[in-house]
């Protein structure tokens, strides 16, 4: 909205300093601002409401400490989340780019799964919610959705920049020409590898002039794995006060890059990365969202004043995951995202375990002390495979060690890039 009428006040009646808001930097920043003061100034009101409206969390007592004081904390904070982000693009984002609404339609598909599995859980009182088969059938669903706009969507393309050597007198001279025509490609990032590139359809190559469709159908297949896999992951990594938001904030930072240099023709061909027309836009989203995330925070942080509840992580994780695959980066999520991965192969691996030892001997013998992982740092006096005396931490100290272990993925992830 903003976006078109300072685009009209630079075109019609040249107002000073209009032309501003057409670098996508500028309404980045916008965005980020905008988000943070909505989240920080909004999130008040709304805690108060759900205060008021009684939607606290129900808490089941696992013998963790401090873990029954949060019983009553209003959940559903993901609300503050949602607002934050789709305010702010729909002021300043570019809404003719299709990337721009793919993520807003990601960001409202998931974020009403999550309030719903929230509100049955206030209306029941239970920690039950919706059934697992309708969540994830609402995760395929927009993977589905996702996948084909790509697929169909003669605005989403890869262009093909190359780069000229030519002898001159004055020696080797290399040009670039960047108007190669934009194509519809099945081309993703992936790490470790020369140029970067994978195409899907290398996968399908034995079904000859047919390959490239049998390419998009495994992209899709994997769209939809990846939207489900990151959004649960971020869902079970929402376990202690700022956790899921902190993690998610570096990784949302590390995504903007990669979108703001893949969506610059000068920035990806002297990085030599893919370039993707249109995707700058993306840059806007994830100003809003780190905004979002971080004024969350405020409230969130130890001890929390409300919890994002599923309304906030399974639309965090879900856009993480669809902002990836937009920027043709899905294959880097697990190196990117592996703290949401560990938790949920923490949870699998500890029940799996747990029933096969019963079958076998009688008695069900524990891998972590508890699961998800975080909640495994903080239980003591359980015995388990896996650090069996190991002493409880206090959980902000365990918050703020998954934070710098974010980090820390996210730099490696920009180094295995480059690492050929």
């Amino acid at each position: 909205m903003l976006y078109w009428l300072f685009d009209w006040l630079q075109d019609g009646s040249h107002v000073p300093g209009a032309r501003l808001m057409s670098y996508i930097t500028v309404r980045t920043v916008v965005a980020a601002v905008l988000s943070l003061i909505i989240a920080t100034f909004l999130g008040r009101g709304i805690i108060h409401r759900l205060q008021r409206m009684q939607i606290g969390e129900t808490v089941r007592d696992l013998g963790l400490e401090g873990q029954m004081k949060k019983t009553g904390t209003p959940t559903m904070g993901g609300i503050i989340i949602i607002l934050a982000i789709v305010v702010p693009c729909l002021l300043v984002g570019d809404l003719t780019n299709i990337y721009m609404w793919l993520l807003l339609i990601s960001t409202i598909w998931l974020g009403t799964i999550g309030f719903l599995d929230d509100y049955l859980k206030f209306k029941y009182h239970n920690k039950d919610g919706m059934k697992g088969k309708f969540k994830i059938i609402g995760q395929v669903g927009l993977g589905l959705l996702v996948g084909l706009t790509m697929y169909l969507s003669p605005d989403i393309t890869q262009r093909q920049v190359t780069t000229v050597t030519t002898d001159t007198a004055a020696g080797m001279v290399e040009t670039v020409d960047t108007a190669g025509p934009d194509i519809k490609s099945t081309q993703t990032t992936i790490p470790f590898v020369k140029n970067n590139n994978f195409d899907y359809a290398s996968l399908t190559s034995w079904m000859g002039k047919h390959a490239q469709t049998g390419g998009w159908i495994v992209f899709i297949i994997v769209v939809i794995i990846a939207v489900a896999a990151t959004s649960n992951g971020a869902n079970l990594t929402d376990g202690m006060d700022g956790l899921c938001a902190g993690v998610s904030t570096t990784i949302c930072a590390a995504l903007a890059i990669m979108a703001y240099l893949g969506g610059n023709v000068i920035y990806s061909t002297y990085l030599h990365i893919m370039y993707i027309p249109g995707s700058g836009e993306l840059v806007v989203f994830m100003g809003a969202m780190i905004g979002a995330l971080i004024g969350f925070m405020w409230y969130n942080s130890y001890p929390a004043q409300v919890f994002m509840g599923d309304t906030g992580s399974l639309t965090i994780g879900g856009i993480i995951a669809v902002y990836a695959i937009l920027i043709h980066k899905e294959l880097l999520i697990p190196l990117l995202c592996a703290i949401f991965f560990v938790e949920d192969l923490s949870v699998m691996a500890q029940v799996g375990y747990f029933k096969w030892t019963k079958r076998k001997t009688g008695e069900g013998r524990r891998l972590l002390k508890m699961a998800p992982l975080h909640h495994h740092f903080q239980k003591e006096g359980i015995n388990s495979i896996i650090q069996p005396h190991a002493r409880a931490l206090p959980e902000p100290k365990i918050v703020v060690r998954f934070w710098i272990v974010g980090l820390l993925l996210a730099v490696l992830t920009f180094i295995t890039l480059k690492i050929r």
